[in-house]
Parts: C-alpha cells; sequence; structure tokens
C-alpha cells in the first residue's frame, strides 16, 4: 500500500490547517502501535472494561430452522456500551492522552460511537463534544440521553440532510480550528490517511478473535464472515484476518434502504461512483452532477453516502462482495434473530443476518457462516416498533 491509499483510494485530501493535526497523530499512532507499554494498558482496557474477548456464539436454533449451514454469532453487542465501537474508541483516546490532548470530539449517527466516545472519555478524564444530525437525534433519543449522562455535551448538526453526513463535516470544521488540545476521535474506516488504518487496526481485534474462537471450536475456518457496512469499521474488523484466507468469502451489507432503484438508498458501492469527499477518495453515493447526494436507510448508523477506501479496494479487487440489504429485510432479520435466538440485534447488524438467512438454506450443513453482530437492539426497538405501526411510548 503506498502511504495512505488502498490500490487508488484513500489519500490525505485535506485543508492545511489540519495537516499538522494529521501528521502528528501519524508520527504517533506509528510509534505507539509498536510501543508495549501502550498496548498493554489497551488490552488492559480491553479484557477489564470493555468485555473482551468477546464470544463466538452458535446459533442453533436458527442453524436449525434454516436447515443449512452452522451459523456462528459474534457478540460484539455484549461489549460495554453495546457495539463494536468502544474498541476504536479506546484505542484513539488512549492515543490521544498520549499525545498530550486534553479534549476529544467525535461524530456519531446511531449514537453507539458518541456513547463509546462519551464513556472513554470520562473513563481516561477527558473533555468530550459530540456532534449529531438533528434527525439521528430524534432517532435516537436514548443514546443521545446516554451520553449527556456521561458528561458529554452534545451539538445538535441541522445542516444539510442533518445526518451522520453533515455531523462528520461540523466535527472537521470544529477540528480544524481548535487542534492543540483536541483530538478528533473519527468512527469508521473513513477520512483522510491516517483514520482508516487506524481505526481498522483498533477493530482488527474482532476478526483476531474470530479466528481463534473458530478453530478451537470447529477446527477450520468459516466459508462466510458477514458484517454490515455503512462506513465500515466493523466489517474491515471482522474481515481483516481473513483476507489472506482466500477460501474464506467475505461479505458487506449496505443499506439498500427502499431500494437501490430508488433514491432513498446508502448503497454506496452498488450504486455509487469514485469521488473525493471528507478527506478521502473512495465510493459515494452522488448525484448527476457529482454533488454528494442525500442518502436514506433505517439505520441511522449506515446511511452515510460513501464507504471506508479499503472496502472500496477490497471490492474492486474482489476479496470482498458487497450486497444491498433493503429495510423490510433489515427489519425481518431483526424480529427473525429476537424471536429466534433471544437476541435483539442493532438494526444495522440486522442487514448481515438478512443476508445470512438468504443464504444459510442453500448451503450444506458442513459449511460455516459467520456473522459479526456489530451492536444490540435496545435503541432501535421505538423506530421499528413505530415502522410497525406500533407506537410503544403511548
Amino acid at each position: 500500500m503506498n502511504k495512505g491509499y488502498f490500490g487508488k483510494y484513500g489519500g490525505m485530501f485535506i485543508p492545511e490547517t489540519l495537516m499538522s493535526a494529521i501528521l502528528e497523530l501519524e508520527s504517533a499512532f506509528n510509534y505507539y502501535k509498536n510501543d508495549e507499554s501502550f498496548n498493554k494498558e489497551l488490552q488492559s482496557l480491553f479484557n477489564n472494561y470493555a468485555n473482551r474477548p468477546s464470544p463466538l456464539y452458535f446459533a442453533s436454533r436458527m442453524s436449525d430452522d434454516l436447515k443449512g449451514a452452522k451459523i456462528y454469532l459474534k457478540r460484539e453487542d455484549l461489549n460495554h456500551t453495546g457495539s463494536h465501537k468502544i474498541n476504536n474508541v479506546l484505542g484513539q483516546v488512549l492515543l490521544a492522552k498520549k499525545m498530550g490532548k486534553t479534549r476529544i470530539i467525535a461524530e456519531t449517527g446511531a449514537g453507539q460511537h458518541g456513547v463509546a466516545t462519551a464513556t472513554a472519555a470520562t473513563l481516561l478524564n477527558m473533555e468530550c463534544e459530540i456532534f449529531m444530525g438533528k434527525e439521528d437525534i430524534n432517532r435516537q433519543a436514548l443514546n443521545v440521553y446516554k451520553m449527556k449522562l456521561l458528561g458529554a455535551k452534545v451539538h445538535c448538526v441541522d445542516s444539510g440532510t442533518a445526518t451522520l453526513k453533515d455531523a462528520v463535516s461540523q466535527t472537521l470544521r470544529e477540528w480544524s480550528v481548535r487542534i492543540d488540545d483536541t483530538h478528533y476521535v473519527i468512527g469508521s474506516v473513513m477520512g483522510p490517511h491516517p483514520f482508516p488504518m487506524i481505526v481498522r487496526d483498533f477493530q482488527s481485534i474482532i476478526s483476531r478473535e474470530i479466528k481463534q474462537q473458530i478453530l478451537d471450536i470447529e477446527n477450520k475456518l468459516p466459508n462466510f464472515v458477514i458484517a454490515c457496512v455503512g462506513g465500515g469499521s466493523n466489517a474491515i474488523g471482522a474481515f481483516y484476518h481473513f483476507i489472506q484466507d482466500k477460501e474464506v468469502e467475505l461479505i458487506g451489507c449496505e443499506a439498500g434502504g427502499r431500494g437501490v432503484d430508488t433514491l432513498d438508498t446508502a448503497a454506496s458501492i452498488t450504486i455509487g461512483k469514485v469521488g473525493i469527499f471528507h478527506g478521502m477518495k473512495s465510493y459515494f453515493c452522488q448525484n448527476e452532477y457529482g454533488q454528494i447526494a442525500p442518502v436514506y436507510s433505517i439505520s441511522a448508523g449506515l446511511d452515510y453516502p460513501g464507504v471506508g477506501p479499503e472496502h472500496a479496494y477490497l471490492n474492486d479487487i474482489k476479496r470482498a462482495k458487497y450486497i444491498p440489504i433493503c429495510d423490510n429485510e433489515a427489519v425481518f432479520a431483526f424480529e427473525y434473530l429476537s424471536k429466534m435466538e433471544g437476541i435483539i440485534p442493532a438494526i444495522e447488524s440486522a442487514h448481515a443476518i438478512a443476508y445470512a438467512i438468504k443464504i444459510a438454506p442453500k448451503l450444506s450443513k458442513d459449511k460455516i457462516i459467520i456473522i459479526n453482530l456489530s451492536g444490540r437492539g435496545d435503541k432501535d426497538c421505538a423506530a421499528i416498533a413505530k415502522y410497525n405501526g406500533e407506537n410503544i411510548n403511548e
């Protein structure tokens, strides 16, 4: 990989006002990622605070019901704060602390990254401010309360589509005017180099654990690893240590929204074109004039108009396959896993479950599917009830 690039994707497309902060971050990460004491401290946080390693759970009822492949769930939903987001956040906030920063800022969509960031900032005694789109604040009121409870200041972003895209833009602007004491904890494998690499490395603990766990249980590698993809952090974490294992199929499930043949979608790889946005070159949903298009998904965590550059590269070299999953399929999967296994998944994760439901019956019983269950669904219950015509708040 050329510096900051995965094939032709990635890069460092940033204003001069951010260049010193980015270079400082790159230098610090390159030092601390090989520092024994840093890694020992981070591993202690993973084990004793974040509840790692997360279990690899055999979904026996689901496997029996679908009458095909054996299905395992990587239970990132059991991490402290309820999702995979804590892995990257603990790494980045600890790194920021080592760099002498005292203030953390972050964007959030579904709120899971915001909650994780507020949690880590409190733990490590740092000031924290979160930027969140107005639409997402309305959809994710519970997580907004959690962030405030944890001591973070939550800024409502009402520009543009008032969703994740605009929250990222506002956080980048905030960082550019206050870089001396502030670190921007990007929540996904996106943005300018070195963020896609940093987030990937911290999230790769997921696939490192999966590989060891499945070898211990089954004495062989899985046939499929499936994960939902917005920006792509949980997916690249689940994929990374399997990229060289060509017999393992890697499947990313994008937010198809109301259909990829409509304007109400967020399937960046499926319908997007190559462009430059938020400091990186990748696939983005664009209109006929090449402007970033408004996107939609029932999932606040997947309605980002682009995808991380490493995913764009894996798609182009055909090492991973990216499949759009529509809202109705994700809602069905949300309810299916809840009733079948007693596990309520995040609606983001339900996109991956939906694809497993499609392919498992077509596979023989000796095949193995691993789904990265990236988060829990407490935050989504009211929204899914509303989707189904119910109002649980009455």
